[in-house]
């Protein structure tokens, strides 16, 4: 069973959230954080954890985070954009568009 999402960053703003299962990395997201801003680049999941909705909570726990700090969302990574197309309502307050 996988354990809660944590998440590390580098001194510059730089890192991940990230689930492990027991000690091995089974899902991250790759973000980065400047000026009030969480730039989502990049998420994956090892394919013996697909389909346990390990995205999904990387997803849920870089959104509370975003909330919880006042940061608005870039979602460069393409499931992350994704999922704020399908869910606007779900994402509306933290979602920096490209045309704000």
């Amino acid at each position: 069973m996988a354990e809660d999402v944590k998440l590390k960053l580098d001194e510059n703003g730089h890192g991940r959230f990230y689930i492990t299962d027991e000690e091995t990395q089974v899902a991250e997201m790759v973000i980065s954080i400047s000026n009030g801003l969480l730039t989502v680049y990049h998420t994956e999941v090892l394919p013996r954890a697909e389909g346990k909705g390990l995205g999904k909570q990387l997803l849920a726990a870089m959104a509370d985070h975003a909330r919880r700090n006042e940061m608005k969302i870039i979602p460069l990574c393409p499931y992350v954009h994704a999922q704020f197309k399908r869910h606007p309502e779900l994402y509306a307050d933290v979602w920096q568009k490209a045309d704000q």
